[in-house]
């Protein structure tokens, strides 16, 4: 249970390293706040959820088919090693990005001196921390309990240096919102990556087929990346531009650091006392609850960081963005989250294969969990787009403390218990989130909290109905009791949400009216301008 928000699924590799400018190199040096910018920021945002989401659903449909086929070829230690690696490897990335990255998007203006030094400061330090993590492979193998991790980790420690390398000019590309672009570049880099992953898995490579896909796909995007904005850096540095970025970006790096920091510690917690393949089996679980929020929520943290950016003088309209991003959110993401809390017994061996029992009950819980969750990532790009990454940083540190303690304390009692720690520390989470939220946002309790009332209903309702109808269908195949128990949570879900919600369908198509894509569309053309 580890994620860059404090709290939810375990974030890949890719993940942190993929997020055109436009052909003049920089981007323009305009106060966030303008009458200009605001004006599209709306429809900019639309369009970078749409196709953040469109790439998440390109490349998540061959990762299904990508992580059927490795499970069945690769066993759960070799998924436990790298997710052992992996949970190191976040942490030095993010030394040699030092919230540089984060500072760029959200500053008023930038100028090539500033993003010149991030950039040598970035690549220098991904050189340094590489060689320092081929040093130390050995000492976590012994703190993960298996030597199988130095090798791995001594070959991962090259991701360090490919994300360094595209920091900065992912950076710009969040910054001007290109997100179409964006999409495009890590839904090859991440085909590319699988495509590879399954031809080693053939060739007998084992483990190392893992290994090579997180290596391929951070080097392709970053050259994307580079090809993409045109931008290159001068031969400078500059202190004055260094002790600026860091000021703002030593908070980024605390929040990032205590949240790779639990990572590291759960999964050294759960191999010890647990054995790897018991961290392999709380893997797969996060990647099908990880699936489902990044097909359908992805998009939420690189966009509206820089949406709140653009509106955050305006304190009337980025309480009204804020509660209406949330709406939508909670919407989005809860149905199918729902329906994994229902059915993930019957989807596990469909896709996973057999083998993998005590994936199940894990994955229901952290599916529930992920309906708490859905807040975090929101209120993660607010802090940020209004310039408050310390708020943010107090938050993280005490609810990580908290998990962390509360797996140390159950996985001597099992994985399924750990699972259950981690919904309880996620619910603690929400409720300190909207104390948090409305004091920032200067608005009430009750008013931020309103959006998870009836998404938490809308839950209740049609996660008793997909259990209703995965007992009468008892007796079918596996993929005819899927369809049903999803086609009745989404009716009941669908019918709660009209009636406890109404406005947030409309708001969701209005939306996507003001997208470029909804604007081709005839019924959706109708829409834009309305709330």
């Amino acid at each position: 249970m580890t994620g860059r928000s404090s709290e939810g699924p375990e974030p890949t590799l890719e993940s942190l390293a993929s997020e055109w400018s436009p052909p003049s190199a920089i981007p323009t040096a305009e106060p966030l706040a303008s009458p200009a910018a605001n004006s599209t920021v709306g429809g900019r945002a639309a369009s970078g959820v749409f196709w953040l989401t469109a790439q998440k659903w390109a490349t998540r449909l061959l990762g299904f088919v990508t992580i059927a086929v490795l499970t069945r070829l690769l066993s759960p230690q070799d998924f436990g090693t790298v997710a052992a690696a992996s949970t190191i490897l976040p942490f030095f990335y993010l030394l040699a990005d030092l919230g540089f990255a984060a500072y760029i998007v959200q500053v008023a203006k930038v100028d090539q001196r500033m993003l010149s030094t991030a950039f040598w400061f970035s690549l220098s330090a991904g050189v340094v921390l590489c060689a320092a993590l081929v040093a130390i492979a050995p000492l976590m193998g012994v703190i993960f309990g298996d030597p199988g991790v130095v090798p791995v980790l001594q070959a991962l420690a090259l991701w360090v240096i490919f994300t360094a390398f595209g920091s900065a000019p992912m950076a710009i590309l969040r910054r001007d919102m290109r997100f179409a672009v964006l999409a495009g570049q890590g839904a090859i880099a991440a085909v590319i990556a699988q495509v590879a992953a399954m031809v080693l898995a053939f060739s007998g490579f084992g483990v190392w087929a893992l290994v090579g896909q997180s290596l391929i796909a951070p080097v392709i995007t970053s050259i994307l990346a580079w090809i993409s904005t045109r931008w290159h850096p001068n031969l400078e540095f500059s202190r004055s531009e260094f002790a600026i970025m860091t000021r703002f970006g030593g908070q980024v790096l605390g929040v990032e650091f205590v949240a790779m920091l639990r990572a590291s510690g759960e999964a050294a917690v759960i191999s010890s006392t647990l054995g790897l393949a018991a961290l392999g089996y709380m893997n797969i679980a996060q990647r099908l609850v990880q699936v489902v929020q990044e097909l359908t929520g992805s998009a939420i943290v690189p966009v509206t960081t820089v949406a709140f950016a653009r509106i955050r003088e305006d304190a009337e309209r980025l309480l009204n963005a804020y509660l209406r991003a949330l709406r939508l959110s909670y919407a989005v993401l809860s149905l199918p989250l729902t329906i994994v809390a229902v059915a993930a017994p019957l989807m596990i061996p469909i896709v996973f294969g057999k083998g993998w029992e005590a994936t199940y009950t894990v994955a229901q819980i952290l599916a529930l969990a992920g309906l708490l969750t859905v807040g975090a990532s929101l209120d993660h790009g607010l802090f940020y787009g209004i310039g408050k990454p310390g708020g943010w940083f107090v938050y993280a540190l005490i609810i990580d403390a908290i998990t962390f303690g509360t797996t140390a304390v159950l996985a001597h009692i099992g994985l399924i218990f750990v699972a259950w720690g981690f919904l309880g520390v996620c619910v603690l989470a929400t409720i300190s989130r909207w104390f948090l939220v409305a004091r920032i946002l200067s608005s009430r309790v009750r008013v931020v909290a309103g959006p998870f009332m009836f998404v938490l209903a809308a839950a209740l309702t049609s996660g008793a109905a997909g259990w209703g109808v995965m007992l009468l269908t008892q007796g079918m195949p596996r993929v005819v009791s899927i369809i049903l128990i999803a086609v009745g949570v989404t009716i009941v879900h669908l019918t709660a949400t009209r009636l406890l919600a109404p406005t947030v369908l409309s708001e969701g198509l209005a939306l996507l009216a003001r997208s470029k894509w909804g604007s081709r569309i005839p019924i959706l053309r109708s829409r834009r301008g309305k709330p």
